[in-house]
């Protein structure tokens, strides 16, 4: 019951955070040059005066801005994005279209790199001052350092045009027709690459903190205590370490999810995948406010339900967050 408790109360607390987001957001595009109607009469080729300002009454877009901030605000309580004039159908359609590959990504690159950063920083922090240790903070710096669209085109270059061993980019091989098990290799086989490229500056924050918290976890007295019970060094870290040395992992989850999605815009580019990301990029482009707005709104529920897992999380593996 503790847990719900807690978990009530973040979730209450977030709704704030929603609505400064979605109304600072708002106000800041008004700044921009251009909307929607710019985009469109451009598309068209052109248009003489009346027929632009008819279609800014069409959308709406000859309201003052508090007017049209509270008619979003109505919208969305009712559960309602808006509708997209440059793709034609609901913004929540055009989401909810391109969604899946985007959770896909990053699910499989948060995995990676929660795994691979936490396998690499216990055995750096077991082996400390010792070459694999040297070895796996170098290469974690480096990988930390290189800028992910010139690591994913640089896996472009070397694993799809000269090996030719993975798809340049993509999400299916259209053409093939794929179904059932087939289906799902060619899918992972086209997000290889790009989960890789989003997951190693990741995996190399989590494999530092990581043998920081392992270090630091190894000098505390009951790691003694067990010790000196005839435990073996792999059952003291196993049964003992690993647990308390997972908290800041655990939370950097919750802190790192934005910026994930944040990397799969750039990720999602590079490798012509269709997912919100670049949704994101062509909104911008073709000044799509209101899908904009909608990749906003549902990106911060996303970032807001990741940071509420990782809150009941933090609370299983260290009851005493439970109890405050």
């Amino acid at each position: 019951m503790r847990i719900l408790a807690l978990a009530g109360r973040r979730l209450l607390a977030s709704i704030p955070t929603l609505i400064i987001i979605i109304a600072g957001l708002f106000i800041l595009l008004q700044f921009a040059p251009g909307d929607t109607v710019d985009a469109l009469v451009a598309q068209m080729g052109g248009g003489d005066a009346a027929m632009i300002e008819q279609l800014r009454q069409h959308y709406g877009l000859d309201l003052p801005v508090v007017t049209r901030l509270a008619n979003y605000f109505w919208h969305l309580i009712r559960f309602d994005l808006g509708f997209s004039a440059i793709y034609g159908k609901p913004v929540a359609t055009v989401i909810f279209e391109r969604l899946p590959v985007t959770l896909l990504l990053m699910a499989s690159a948060l995995s990676f790199a929660f795994a691979a950063g936490m396998a690499l920083g216990v055995l750096a922090a077991r082996r400390v001052n010792g070459w694999p240790d040297t070895f796996i903070s170098t290469l974690g710096l480096i990988f930390y350092a290189t800028p992910s669209f010139w690591l994913g085109l640089m896996g472009i270059v070397v694993f799809a045009v000269k090996l030719e061993w993975l798809p340049a980019g993509g999400y299916i091989d259209i053409a093939a027709g794929y179904t059932g098990w087939r289906y799902a290799l060619d899918v992972a086989l086209h997000l290889l690459l790009p989960t890789l490229t989003l997951g190693m500056i990741f995996l190399a924050i989590y494999l530092r903190i990581m043998r920081a918290s392992m270090l630091e976890v190894l000098t505390l007295d009951f790691v003694r205590t067990a010790r000196a019970k005839g435990l073996s060094e792999t059952a003291v870290v196993a049964r003992h370490v690993l647990r308390n040395a997972l908290l800041p992992m655990v939370t950097l989850i919750g802190l790192q999810a934005g910026t994930m999605l944040g990397g799969s815009v750039v990720v999602e580019s590079v490798f012509a995948l269709p997912g919100l990301g670049r949704l994101a990029y062509e909104s911008v482009v073709q000044r799509d406010l209101n899908t904009l707005l909608g990749i906003v709104f549902v990106s911060a529920l996303l970032v807001i339900t990741i940071n509420f897992l990782v809150d009941i999380v933090y609370a299983r593996l260290d009851p005493r967050i439970a109890s405050n």
